[in-house]
């Protein structure tokens, strides 16, 4: 039984702690949040509330620690679960400044630290079958990638101004599914859009983008963005090979469609929000995360997953500026697959 300490009490943190008190092998310990009352709120599971993460993380019962906490903390906690041998799952981006990330990534390598980045897109099972059967060949060398992300609206111009931008904050999820699918990604164009909302503008942010990436292999993919979308939460993928195509299609709440005389294979809304769309893709995360732990597979996606999608968010930021296609950090972003 893996003994899991929980920092961040939010929407995410009450995610994984719900999964974590859910799971058959681990058990809920600890939660933490500076916020009086948001920890003692989860602390129904059964576990102690904190508001001093430095508590929780050296508690003699937590073996491991998921970190829900604002992007700022997220090295500093890394770092800190590392140094005395807890293994750490922690949310994306690992920060926003790709040279502190790089850092806590040597950092972690030096001290063999067990680190897994929260991308949980790729243990989506829509999406995770269509990996699997591209790797088994199904439709041959892919060639294309196309990626869909549209969130039903945009969050708040408070959240935005601190987020780190569109590309770090939302488009992020699909650099790494694009790192996942494509492998190494050596060009980076990208193209802002403000259709949604002025005070993003004023922000200093895009509310929509299209980004086009060049992979090594000689693939090309498409990251399609929007803040808005006014049919719900739009998540799909295809990919298109030499033999083929796979998509990842949406998901609703039914797979009922109508037919009539006046509409052909109607069928209700797309699921809301990412809590519906990618509930199971949380919760397959976690089981991922205790395997690795108990030695059963790989912390995957690692430290140099999220490395490496920050690198291609940024020269997407730059490009978006520029105008012009941008190699990433180093020349080419490269993460596990």
């Amino acid at each position: 039984m893996l003994n899991i300490g929980v920092i961040g009490a939010g929407r995410i943190g009450a995610i994984h702690a719900a999964n974590v008190a859910a799971s058959p092998k681990a058990r809920l310990t600890w939660v933490c949040d500076p916020v009086p009352g948001a920890a003692a709120r989860l602390a129904e599971f059964g576990a102690r509330a904190s508001l001093d993460p430095a508590e929780v993380i050296a508690a003699d019962d937590v073996d491991a620690i998921v970190v829900c906490s604002p992007t700022p903390t997220h090295v500093g906690l890394i770092l800190a679960g590392v140094e005395i041998g807890k293994a750490v799952l922690c949310e994306k981006p690992v920060d926003l400044d790709s040279d502190r990330a790089r850092e806590c990534q040597q950092a972690v390598e030096a001290a063999a630290g067990k680190v897994m980045i929260g991308f949980n897109r790729r243990f989506d099972p829509t999406f995770a079958q269509v990996h699997a059967r591209l790797r088994d060949g199904e439709i041959g060398k892919i060639e294309q990638l196309t990626i869909v992300s549209r969130d039903p609206s945009a969050p708040p111009v408070s959240y935005i101004a601190q987020s780190g931008g569109i590309f770090r904050d939302m488009t992020i999820h699909d650099f790494d599914m694009a790192n996942f699918f494509l492998g190494p990604i050596e060009t980076v164009l990208a193209l802002g859009q403000n259709v949604v909302d002025p005070q993003i503008a004023e922000a200093g942010d895009s509310d929509a983008a299209v980004v086009l990436l060049k992979a090594a292999s000689g693939a090309v993919g498409t990251i399609i963005n929007s803040r808005r979308c006014a049919y719900g939460y739009d998540q799909r993928l295809e990919a298109f090979g030499s033999l083929g195509m796979l998509e990842g299609r949406n998901q609703h709440a039914t797979s009922v469609a109508l037919s009539t005389s006046t509409f052909s294979q109607a069928a209700n809304r797309v699921q809301d929000f990412f809590l519906q769309r990618y509930a199971e893709a949380y919760r397959l995360e976690l089981d991922a995360f205790i395997e690795a732990v108990a030695g059963n597979g790989e912390f995957s996606p690692s430290l140099a997953d999220g490395v490496a999608a920050l690198a291609l968010a940024d020269a997407a930021l730059e490009s978006s500026k520029t105008g012009l296609a941008v190699a990433p950090v180093g020349g080419i972003a490269e993460a596990t697959g």
